[in-house]
């Protein structure tokens, strides 16, 4: 729980992960999951460009190296979404630049 002392208000949100599957989306390049906050479902991904310069993508099917690295695109989802940091869709997508 985080505290908005400027607005006195309470901040509850959680980005929570399950052990959802990933799926490779081609046409758009990028690794698509899932998060929770409560009973909301948000919508996150990776691209392939972040995958390639972070995690040695290399040739390495995009899916096993999202799985792989886990923890740290996990981390970064959730504060792209606790900073508000959202497409205009309302997803997280995390880039290049992000990590």
């Amino acid at each position: 729980m985080r505290i908005l002392a400027v607005l006195g208000m309470v901040d509850e949100r959680v980005l929570t992960f399950a052990k959802s599957d990933a799926r490779y989306d081609s046409l758009r390049m990028v690794v698509l999951f899932a998060g929770k906050d409560g009973d909301k479902t948000i919508s996150c991904a990776i691209s392939l460009e972040a995958l390639e310069d972070h995690f040695d993508g290399g040739n390495r099917d995009p899916v096993k190296l999202t799985r792989a690295n886990r923890a740290r695109i996990e981390h970064e989802a959730r504060r792209k979404y606790l900073a508000g940091r959202l497409e205009s869709d309302g997803s997280v997508l995390i880039k290049t630049e992000d990590l």
